[in-house]
């Protein structure tokens, strides 16, 4: 009788990870439909709109960027000027220094000839205390605004503190080792400006920049990475970015703004208090407190994602720190979801609860846990009953991963016309079949170790990201 039950569980549990697998890979056949539809949609109306207009703009909506440095001091001059030279009528650099115990201040007064100045404000949102404020006495930083303080522990108590004294309605974040596409503001805010419905963030796509050759903060020539870790990772980039981001776009249920780079109304976020210091996911914990203020007042409202290549980042190179990196994100993910439970199936949040949340859940915070159990079944299924249907299902998972990421790489490719020569969109293809066979499983590992992390409460330790820097290089060598 034991074993008769015991075959029945097996035959069951075998049936729901095939019906989970089959859901899984036609969620995504929908998602890439859409995602060409959306592309399509968005590239034929941003040529009709003319972007450049807003440089002629008096009344031009102004925009905030801010950025949290904490011991970037080998990226930072670079990456400030990258900030100021964007294209755009009217924004402010604020540069957040979260407690650097590094040089990372000092060259930033070096560099851009900063003096301590008297600031004024009103405290709004909860973050730790600001020890100074920076102006520069040179003209041609003249909306730049460096912020020491106290280091908060989270990049999210930095971002709010710049929140908190920024000057205009809009605000874009983004993180310090990114570098941003000159008419970044241009897209977004010719976007927003649009739109009939009221847009309250908006994202784009981000790509690794490990092997990049940049001057001044300007990109100057864009390379396949050379490191197989960031090659991953670049390649995972692409793929969510389709599927993940311009998918959800078509119907309005974007689940996630990168916070490498995302524009919001300032408005909102300070209606919601800001980020949550605590959190270990602040961007995706953010929007969901936004969509949810949104919908609890019955206010309209738009999250939009554009297919447009405007920030570049720079990937963990090591497989300890990409762990340790994916380890802090699946750990915030858990805890998002589990804070916001009773948006579950919920009628009044609309698609976030009826949608997103679900799909999220089912499909990205259990999908590690799903995945890792349905392996080591499928395995231990086929060596006692010998069973060939297992390693064929496995097969057919491992190939449709594979030819997904293909695809997203070529569309990618047909798009934009990203990289220069096919030997890199040939590697990056080759990188979309090694892809399930060993980032993959390292991810998993991470995101198991993540939720058990945050399960038992361990004490989380922020490691350093150990960057490289950006390549520079100097006038003789163009």
């Amino acid at each position: 009788m034991n074993d008769l039950l015991i075959e029945i569980l097996e035959f069951v549990y075998l049936k729901a990870i095939i019906y989970y697998s089959i859901a899984l890979m036609l969620s995504y056949i929908i998602l890439l439909i859409f995602a060409g539809i959306s592309i399509d949609r968005n590239l034929f109306f941003s040529r009709l709109r003319h972007k450049e207009d807003l440089l002629q703009m008096n009344n031009a909506p102004g925009v905030s960027i801010i950025t949290a440095a904490f011991n970037e001091s080998e990226t930072i001059t670079a990456n400030v000027h990258s900030l100021l030279n964007l294209s755009y009528p009217k924004f402010e650099v604020i540069i957040v220094n979260d407690g650097s115990t590094d040089d990372t201040l000092q060259k930033m007064i070096n560099h851009f000839e900063l003096t301590e100045v008297t600031y004024f404000y009103e405290k709004k949102l909860d973050f730790e205390p600001i020890r100074g404020f920076y102006k520069s006495s040179n003209k041609a930083y003249a909306n730049l605004l460096v912020i020491d303080k106290v280091n908060g522990k989270s990049k999210a108590d930095a971002i709010n503190a710049g929140l908190n004294v920024s000057n205009f309605p809009y605000f874009l974040n983004t993180d310090v080792d990114c570098v941003l596409h000159r008419d970044t503001l241009l897209y977004f805010m010719s976007e927003i400006l649009s739109e009939r419905k009221r847009v309250i963030a908006i994202g784009a796509t981000l790509r690794m920049c490990n092997s990049f050759i940049y001057k001044n903060g300007i990109l100057k020539t864009i390379q396949l990475p050379k490191n197989i870790w960031v090659r991953f990772q670049e390649l995972e980039y692409v793929r969510s970015y389709l599927l993940g981001k311009m998918g959800w776009s078509y119907f309005n249920a974007v689940p996630n703004v990168s916070g490498g780079l995302g524009l919001f109304e300032k408005e909102i976020v300070m209606n919601v208090k800001g980020y949550d210091s605590k959190s270990f996911g602040e961007d995706m914990d953010l929007i969901i407190r936004i969509c949810r203020y949104m919908l609890e007042n019955k206010l309209e409202y738009k999250i939009k994602y554009i297919p447009q290549v405007l920030c570049w980042t720079e990937g963990p190179d090591s497989l300890k720190i990409l762990i340790q990196q994916r380890v802090r994100w699946s750990r915030g993910l858990w805890r998002i979801y589990g804070n916001n439970k009773k948006v579950f199936l919920n009628p009044k949040y609309k698609k976030l609860g009826l949608v997103i949340y679900p799909y999220n859940l089912f499909f990205e915070v259990l999908a590690p846990i799903i995945e890792f159990s349905g392996v080591v079944f499928m395995i231990s299924y086929y060596i006692i009953y010998q069973q060939g249907i297992v390693l064929i299902l496995l097969f057919i998972i491992y190939f449709f991963s594979a030819l997904v990421s293909t695809f997203s790489v070529l569309y990618n490719q047909f798009i934009h016309n990203y990289y220069k020569t096919h030997r890199e969109v040939y590697q990056l293809v080759l990188t979309a079949f090694l892809e399930p066979l060993i980032f993959h499983p390292v991810i998993v590992f991470s995101a198991l170790k993540g939720y058990a992390n945050e399960i038992m409460k361990t004490k989380h330790i922020w490691g350093d990201m150990n960057r490289k820097g950006l390549k520079q290089i100097e006038n003789n060598e163009e």
